[in-house]
């Protein structure tokens, strides 16, 4: 079983061992996005500056802190998370960013999440991501509690493996999937199938120059080349794992920073592997997928993790000023 298979199983069967530990001092609310002409309803949540002291969250029992925001002219930061994940798996940054002023919206992406994969293994997801992002920027920017406060020329992306695809794609790049044959020869899964079979996504992929700063983590790059990336001029952070995993691998990651035409930064995390972009797991996720929760001996993934969101937001108060 896959490590996100296990993540699913675990988060669907005790998804409370996980959220009920979450205590902090951000606001925090749900969101239910509408289907449209885009896609599919969708479920997210928003983190937002807040004036009263730290509370008790529940997420997947949906019991949420709600307070007055605290604040205008906000800029707006949107995740995206990895294969199989949820809109909370990002929760510390989400938390933190908002601690430093800025509203945070993520998303559960629809058949790509801890509680729906039916289409994680579907080439269409990876067409289907970033136009999910650009409905969540559409939602925030329009029908959002929050959108009067949100300064529509401060929009920044942050996202993880998938979610690191999504913004790369988001930014300007474009896929080229004739790269990803190599990769593919061992596998039999549904979504290297179709690679091999030459069944590519013909739909055009969504690009959203409202992004002006883009934070990505670990990102599955395997089919990117220079001229996918060329489109991609705004400012990036960029975040690898030294060791890779869950079908990213260090050196795509490596070539997409060789490969970026514009300045940007370059973090290569020692002695981690992929997961290490997700937060610390509580005792009993811990005990649930170690596959997610475990970490080379002497890596520090609470300590790393404090100094992930501390450059992040540094990353952003320079480039959404």
């Amino acid at each position: 079983m896959s490590a996100s298979n296990h993540v699913c199983r675990f988060l669907s069967a005790t998804g409370f061992c996980l959220m009920a530990t979450l205590s902090q001092a951000a606001g925090l609310r749900p969101v239910d996005i509408p289907a449209d002409a885009g896609g599919p309803a969708m479920r997210a949540a928003i983190w937002y500056p807040c004036t009263e002291p730290a509370g008790e969250v529940r997420l997947d029992i949906f019991t949420w802190k709600d307070c007055p925001l605290l604040g205008d002219s906000l800029p707006l930061i949107v995740v995206s998370h990895g294969r199989g994940g949820s809109f909370v798996g990002h929760h510390d940054t989400a938390e933190m960013l908002a601690n430093a002023g800025y509203i945070v919206a993520a998303i559960g992406h629809p058949g790509d999440n801890s509680f729906d994969r039916s289409r994680s293994d579907d080439l269409s997801v990876f067409v289907e991501r970033p136009q999910d992002i650009k409905r969540l920027i559409d939602f925030m920017l329009g029908a959002s509690p929050f959108s009067a406060a949100i300064d529509r020329d401060r929009i920044g992306f942050f996202g993880f493996s998938r979610g690191g695809y999504t913004g790369l794609v988001l930014t300007g790049a474009n896929p080229d999937w004739v790269k990803a044959t190599t990769f593919c020869e061992h596998s039999a899964n549904n979504l290297c199938l179709k690679i091999i079979q030459k069944k590519y996504p013909a739909e055009p992929l969504t690009h959203d120059p409202r992004i002006k700063a883009a934070v990505i983590a670990d990102p599955l790059a395997v089919a990117f080349t220079a001229d996918s990336l060329a489109a991609v001029k705004l400012p990036v952070q960029l975040w690898a794992s030294e060791r890779g995993g869950d079908g990213v691998l260090p050196h795509d990651v490596a070539a997409v920073d060789a490969n970026l035409p514009a300045r940007h930064e370059y973090h290569v995390v020692p002695n981690s592997g992929h997961f290490a972009f997700v937060p610390p797991c509580p005792p009993a996720m811990a005990q649930a997928v170690p596959e997610i929760c475990t970490d080379a001996p002497g890596f520090d993934r609470a300590a790393f993790h404090r100094e992930f969101n501390a450059a992040v937001i540094a990353f952003f108060q320079q480039h959404l000023r």
